[in-house]
């Protein structure tokens, strides 16, 4: 991690900030690299995180198995861990609509005439998940006030270059020049 800024204190004081946010968020472990940069007299402040890989998606095949009973237009899905149940529920309302589905008990989900496949649906997918949370922690680290932003999403790199001015291009190119640094590394 570094904090660039012309002011050496005004950079340690933003370092303690920054790794308690993320260890508040429980992020620290799961960020390859972070790279700041602040100029409170422009005012500028640029923040680059490189995210370090998650474990792999959680699909339905995972947890559960499934079988369709064509007479009754119904998929019957047998729930052997119930540790993704309500994500695979929030999944199926999303794509069957909640009147569609139907949990007569906690290992077992009825879904009338389905219309989505499930071999190989991802239910929990950690690397969304990991990006939501480095998300919450960056906007918590950004100051106060910086609501003019440009968003750079590169593979496993986050960029915000944050303002509460007019984006000037220089800084765009900063902000181009760390993320060059960032993958390099």
């Amino acid at each position: 991690m570094k904090v660039e800024c012309y002011d050496e204190n005004g950079a340690e004081v933003y370092d303690m900030i920054i790794r308690h946010i993320l260890q508040e968020v429980q992020v620290s472990r799961s960020i390859g690299d972070l790279r700041v940069y602040v100029d409170p007299r422009e005012p500028i402040f640029i923040i680059v995180v490189k995210l370090e890989k998650a474990s792999q998606p959680i699909v339905i095949d995972d947890f559960a198995e499934y079988k369709f009973n064509k007479e009754g237009n119904e998929m019957f899905i047998k729930i052997n861990d119930e540790t993704y149940l309500p994500d695979l529920l929030e999944k199926l309302w999303k794509t069957e609509g909640r009147n569609k589905i139907h949990q007569p008990n906690r290992f077992e989900v009825i879904i009338d005439d389905p219309q989505t496949e499930l071999k190989g649906m991802v239910v929990r997918d950690p690397q969304d998940d990991l990006r939501n949370k480095v998300y919450d922690a960056i906007f918590r680290i950004i100051p106060e006030g910086f609501r003019v932003i440009d968003h750079k999403s590169v593979g496993n790199i986050i960029a915000l270059t944050c303002t509460d001015e007019i984006m000037k291009d220089e800084w765009l190119k900063k902000t181009d020049e760390i993320i060059e640094e960032v993958k390099n590394e």
